[in-house]
């Protein structure tokens, strides 16, 4: 509770980026991290499932559920598909009724709407991935899909922080009656497979569907901003890297994940706020090996480059883009390094250098979105009244270079590789 006598001094920022040593911020998953909270007051819960299929196309399914604090919260099915060689895009974003967690017969890791399903699997009859998810949605008239996500069991969930309150950055004088709140969970490494179908009988697709089977590779984030969106951050940095190790004709599966986000000039180490913190958290996850990252930059603090942990995300070139209003960078940086989870002595790092150009040169853009054009009238209401404009900037390129760092047991007798992969980037601003 606000009091005129509260401590200027205290922090009213708790990152999990500095919460935990290096030794302690791997922890795998407990089955209550991917559980629905479906919050009150003001939170926006998501779960997204990122896809590479295995003819290079990029798939998006997304699950939002926002709770507004005076209206019945809002649930919407987002769904993305990209083509980079064609550069179509295909999207549809829409609004779900009877939204229910848990269905029955299930538990809170499942959840239904008249428009799709999404059932948690504990077990399967494949023995290297037991555990999945099958997500069953009609997206729109002229779009179904029908997925099955599966987690390999060498490869862990992973959230960052062994403690109850592992994942969590805490907005507020208190961690335990926080403000708000910020958490993070993820699947780095899934198998997927299914079926869309696209066009409809009557429809622009030569008046009737068609039904196109796929495979791929991708990963898996339940995440919840317990807060107004523009209370938090100002802005938003997220990469996700997919590829393999090769190795006498065998694969090992390569995913490096990052989310970074800079909170508003409000929040710090004082009442009051520093002017901005940025908060990091990422994993690289090689086979079953598996390390979590996670670095705090303070305002007043240069990043350093002989720590113990980094996880960073930095923009090069910036240039005025005048349809956002925003400055877009022309490259980004992302770099990891952090102890592997069975051996904390050992450790995984890896850079990667994104080059998005801008305009005319810009390379693997898929959209800008704007977000107010895609959320409901209800949300559109609260978020025009704190003057924000939030815009996404997506982007998504194939034959991407990871520069893995690691010990010779972990990367096949090399302590030095370049992977080449694909990535999936999005920068947002807040305001």
């Amino acid at each position: 509770m606000f009091s005129l006598f509260s401590d200027p001094t205290v922090p009213n920022l708790h990152p999990v980026s500095s919460a935990y040593a290096p030794a302690e911020l791997f922890s795998p998953l407990e089955p209550r991290d991917l559980e629905w909270t479906c919050g009150g007051g003001f939170a926006t819960e998501t779960q997204t499932f990122y896809q590479v299929l295995d003819d290079g196309r990029f798939m998006m399914c997304q699950i939002i559920h926002s709770s507004t604090g005076l209206w019945y919260p809002t649930v919407q099915f987002t769904f993305k598909l990209y083509n980079p060689s064609t550069k179509e895009t295909t999207w549809r974003s829409s609004t779900v009724n009877n939204f229910v967690t848990p269905p029955p017969g299930q538990d809170k890791r499942s959840c239904k709407s008249d428009s799709f399903s999404v059932v948690y699997r504990p077990t399967s009859s494949d023995s290297t991935h037991s555990e999945n998810y099958m997500v069953t949605a009609k997206i729109s008239d002229d779009i179904s899909v029908m997925l099955t996500v599966s987690r390999p069991n060498e490869a862990s969930g992973v959230k960052i922080g062994k403690s109850p309150h592992g994942g969590f950055t805490y907005f507020g004088t208190s961690k335990d009656k926080p403000d708000g709140y910020v958490v993070h969970r993820f699947w780095p490494q899934t198998k997927v497979s299914g079926h869309l179908t696209l066009g409809s009988a009557g429809s622009a697709a030569s008046g009737s569907a068609r039904i196109e089977e796929f495979k791929g590779q991708g990963m898996l984030v339940h995440a919840i901003q317990g807060m107004r969106p523009n209370l938090i951050a100002t802005r938003w940095n997220f990469c996700w890297f997919s590829g393999t190790l090769p190795i006498d004709g065998k694969e090992t599966a390569v995913s490096s994940i990052m989310m970074e986000f800079t909170t508003t000039d409000s929040h710090g180490r004082k009442k009051g706020g520093e002017g901005g913190v940025t908060v990091n958290v990422g994993c690289l996850s090689v086979g079953s090996h598996v390390a979590a990252t996670a670095e705090t930059k303070w305002p007043d603090e240069a990043a350093g480059s002989s720590v113990p942990v980094i996880s960073r995300a930095i923009h090069y070139d910036s240039v005025r883009d005048k349809d956002t209003g925003y400055d877009q960078p022309q490259k980004i940086g992302f770099s990891w390094e952090g102890p592997l989870a069975a051996d904390a002595h050992q450790k995984l790092s890896a850079d990667l250098l994104f080059d998005v150009g801008f305009g005319e040169q810009s390379k693997g853009l898929i959209e800008k979105v704007d977000v107010l054009a895609e959320i409901p009238k209800v949300l559109k209401a609260i978020v025009n009244a704190t003057g924000t404009k939030p815009y996404i900037y997506q982007w998504m390129q194939p034959d991407v270079i990871l520069r893995l760092r690691g010990p010779e047991g972990v990367l096949h007798g090399q302590s030095e590789i370049d992977i080449k992969g694909t990535a999936y980037v999005e920068a947002s601003y807040v305001s």
